[in-house]
């Protein structure tokens, strides 16, 4: 996948989904290919050549946090988004900075998982099939005493009657006939310790543990269950089987080490004088934790150590009271490269309405036609859509595209609501419509503080 996505490429694919901040967009593309090419690099020089991590610097809905999650899904990489500000929260330790390196291995591990698991899917289905099968109709016994040609007759009649039994189980001609099930369950492998000394989720082999001390025995319940539900279960099981938890782990972390991407929100919170007190010093605090991880560095999980050298790390922030510079000098050095996203026009706004292929307008005809209503915006309409976003955006805090979610929420809202309907078929939003709306909330500042 990453050898077809050039530079250019990435960016293409980005236009789908983001409008405008070509600059931003670039800058991610770059340092997207470039991890593809270190890996190209042969010898020691790999390991020598480090992430360019990048700050974003912009306003609140411009596209920050939407450049770095549809980076992540196009190089289908392990993605994780935090905010820095939970890292200097007031009244306790505060989060530990090293627990996003273990949430960033659970995502891969799930992700890891699933994948592998869907690749063993089709000979999971034929050991559950074969399972279900012989709960149908069972292998019967030997008699005693059985001549050759008895023992031959008994497994030809077997075998034609679990024939039919699997034609009619293919069929789903038995899907509703009951069977007994067998649960398992296993013993307890680890337990998992929580605290704020950043020994999270230490795994301790409470089950091997427990069996050295006292004979364990495993519990198995029966269940009755329907044959279309039981089969399910026992895919499910069978998939797991298949799946080795070593080659999951072993996968995960190598994708974590090479392909992660960590985006630290508001990471303008914690920057701060070194020569200031209060809560300036949690701030400076947060940054010497953080920096260690971005610089690289072990990180101890309960499934081995993960190297953050080659991590990904792109950081945003709106830098309204404080710039870049306010960092400490060390981790300003670990972000070379920084893009500033330019504030929303009405241009933008309107574009971002119609363009994307998540936009607001198609996301809202989906839903009508669920309810098997025809929406339809006009090209004025979208235009002062558009034009009351941007309003509410200049009278109220600049929220960038959210705005957008807001207002068309409030325009559409009593269709919302008294949907469905068997008169209303097709609904058409006009100028006229969307004026007739917002007009009166958008000028009412009290009233529009409240809705929009």
């Amino acid at each position: 996948m990453m050898v077809k996505l050039t530079p250019k490429k990435i960016v293409k694919e980005l236009d789908k989904y983001i409008i405008g901040q070509d600059e931003a967009k670039k800058a991610v593309a770059i340092a997207l290919r470039n991890r593809w090419r270190r890996q190209q690099v042969k010898g020691e020089l790999q390991q020598e050549i480090m992430p360019n991590n990048i700050i974003l610097i912009g306003p609140t809905g411009v596209g920050k946090t939407e450049i770095a999650r549809r980076l992540s899904r196009l190089a289908n990489a392990p993605f994780i988004k935090v905010e820095a500000s939970k890292f200097t929260e007031v009244g306790y330790v505060g989060r530990d900075v090293e627990s996003m390196i273990r949430e960033l291995m659970g995502i891969a591990l799930n992700t890891v998982r699933n994948q592998m698991k869907k690749e063993v899917m089709d000979k999971a289905q034929t050991n559950a099939r074969r399972r279900i099968i012989n709960k149908l109709y069972p292998k019967p016994s030997p008699k005693r005493n059985e001549t050759e040609s008895e023992k031959k007759e008994r497994e030809e009649r077997y075998q034609r009657i679990r024939n039919k039994m699997e034609k009619l189980f293919d069929k789903g001609e038995v899907d509703d006939r009951d069977i007994e099930v067998s649960i398992d369950f296993p013993k307890p492998s680890h337990i998992e310790i929580f605290s704020h000394t950043g020994m999270e989720n230490i795994d301790f082999p409470l089950g091997d543990i427990m069996a050295g001390i006292l004979p364990f025995k495993k519990k198995n319940k029966s269940k009755k269950m329907k044959v279309k539900d039981a089969y399910q279960k026992m895919v499910e099981e069978e998939a797991n089987k298949l799946v080795k938890r070593e080659d999951v782990v072993y996968e995960a972390k190598k994708r974590v080490e090479n392909n992660g991407i960590i985006f630290i929100d508001e990471i303008d919170k914690i920057a701060g004088s070194e020569n200031r007190t209060g809560a300036d010093v949690s701030r400076s605090g947060v940054q010497r934790d953080l920096l260690p991880i971005v610089e690289g560095s072990n990180v101890p999980t309960k499934h081995g150590l993960i190297d953050t050298s080659h991590i990904l790390f792109v950081a945003a922030g709106a830098f309204t009271t404080s710039k870049p510079s306010d960092l400490i000098p060390e981790l300003q050095g670990r972000f070379p490269i920084r893009e500033e996203l330019q504030s929303l026009t009405n241009d933008d706004l309107k574009k971002i309405l119609i363009y994307p292929k998540n936009s607001l307008t198609k996301q809202y005809i989906a839903l009508f036609k669920a309810e098997k209503v025809n929406l339809n915006f006009t090209d004025k309409a979208v235009e002062e859509i558009a034009n009351f976003a941007a309003k509410a955006n200049e009278k109220m805090e600049d929220i960038g595209a959210r705005r957008l979610h807001t207002i068309m929420n409030t325009l559409l809202e009593n269709l919302l609501f008294q949907m469905p309907d068997k008169k209303m078929k097709k609904v058409n939003i006009t100028k006229a419509t969307v004026k007739k709306q917002l007009d009166k909330i958008i000028k009412d500042e009290d009233l529009s503080k409240y809705i929009l």
